[in-house]
């Protein structure tokens, strides 16, 4: 029987719906931005949660907290989503692009301290790491290498949520800023977006708290409303989020180590039917592997496979583009296409198949018959 299994979808049950009902009908005091805040707090152990209306607006608000200015520097594994750099050029700042390993696809450790060094100078300010498809990159030599040369770290976990590193949540370890989405895939029609910003630095959270909204420093009244009068203290932004939108996040983060148990059960289903089959090859698992994306390699003419796939009603995604290979950066910054060996060797195999909470073992097992089928007629 034909399907048609999207990349990614949200999972939704009554939760979501009591705790909107429950801000539209003005049932809680309380404001659902602060206790989202607090929740965040709670689930992963950190002093400072400051929400946003996207994890790009928090990713914005963490560069803006720290004062990074024109022509300063920022390093980031290639092998990004386009909203880093992007964010980056917005200061009118450089992104420093930085090869990867082929075994997990995360930042490479060795060619991120050799870009450290090229690019030593008061304009190097941090480094923002990426966990691709929800693992933890090797934190304790990025760590590490950032405090031997006086660099910030920001952590881009958007698609990690919940990830932990040798036992302990991500968020609560030694970056400066951690990023964070409650929905992991960057779909255009997205039912909310919500982004948060932590830290247990508390001159950090201070300043995204205050540039968050425009950094208007006069208090509001219990519906929102600003005071009488009030006064602006700095250029600051609108990255608030909604009540509505946190009623959401609120309820998506409750599920959050539940979906997190699901994509580990339909990984493992990946792993055991797809392991061995000829063209593909599935990558080996590691601890604290949270699998917001499941990322097989296919050993040539990827892209005619992915259509065969959508052909057979399976969609698929590549995570990521290499940066360098995109328009922009390609132009801007006159790059070779084969700067990044790795980087451009592994863009070249990379699926990602979907993987998501809502998925049912017979949607699982359908998209890997046909991935089976696909690769015994290929040539």
């Amino acid at each position: 029987m034909s399907k048609n299994i999207a990349i990614y979808k949200a999972t939704l049950d009554n939760e979501e719906l009591n705790q909107i009902r429950s801000v539209l009908e003005a049932k809680n005091d309380l404001s659902k931005v602060l206790e989202f805040e607090e929740l965040i707090n709670k689930y992963i152990g950190s002093k400072y949660a400051i929400a946003t209306s996207t994890s790009t607006s928090a990713l914005h608000l963490a560069l803006s907290s720290m004062k990074l200015k024109r022509g300063d520097k920022i390093l980031m594994s290639v092998n990004s989503f386009v909203n880093l750099p992007e964010t980056v050029r917005h200061f009118d700042a450089e992104p420093i692009f930085v090869d990867i390993n082929l075994e997990d696809m995360n930042l490479d450790i060795e060619k991120f301290e050799e870009a450290i060094i090229a690019n030593k100078s008061k304009k190097l300010r941090a480094a923002i790491i990426t966990f691709i498809g929800g693992l933890a990159p090797n934190l304790d030599k990025i760590y590490e290498i950032a405090k031997k040369y006086n660099i910030l770290i920001i952590e881009d976990c958007r698609a990690a949520l919940g990830t932990k590193y040798k036992g302990q949540k991500v968020g609560n370890l030694k970056a400066d800023m951690t990023i964070f989405s409650t929905n992991p895939s960057p779909s255009k029609y997205a039912i909310s977006r919500s982004g948060v910003l932590v830290t247990n630095n508390e001159e950090l959270a201070k300043r995204a708290k205050l540039l968050r909204t425009h950094a208007i420093t006069t208090a509001y009244d219990n519906y929102g409303n600003l005071d009488y009068v009030y006064d602006v203290d700095d250029i600051g932004h609108k990255f608030d989020l909604s009540e509505l939108d946190a009623a959401y996040a609120i309820a998506q983060l409750k599920k959050t180590d539940g979906f997190i148990k699901r994509r580990q059960e339909i990984a493992k289903i990946y792993e055991q039917r797809l392991s061995g089959v000829k063209h593909i090859t599935v990558l080996p698992f590691k601890e604290g592997h949270i699998y917001t994306q499941y990322i097989i390699k296919i050993s040539r003419n990827r892209d005619a496979f992915a259509r065969a796939l959508k052909e057979r009603g399976v969609a698929t995604a590549l995570n990521y583009i290499p940066l360098h290979l995109l328009s922009y950066y390609k132009s801007k910054y006159s790059i070779k296409i084969t700067a990044f060996p790795n980087a451009l060797n592994n863009y070249q195999q990379i699926l990602s198949l979907p993987i998501y909470a809502g998925l049912l073992d017979e949607d699982v097992n359908y998209i890997c018959d046909q991935v089976i089928e696909v690769a015994k007629e290929w040539v």
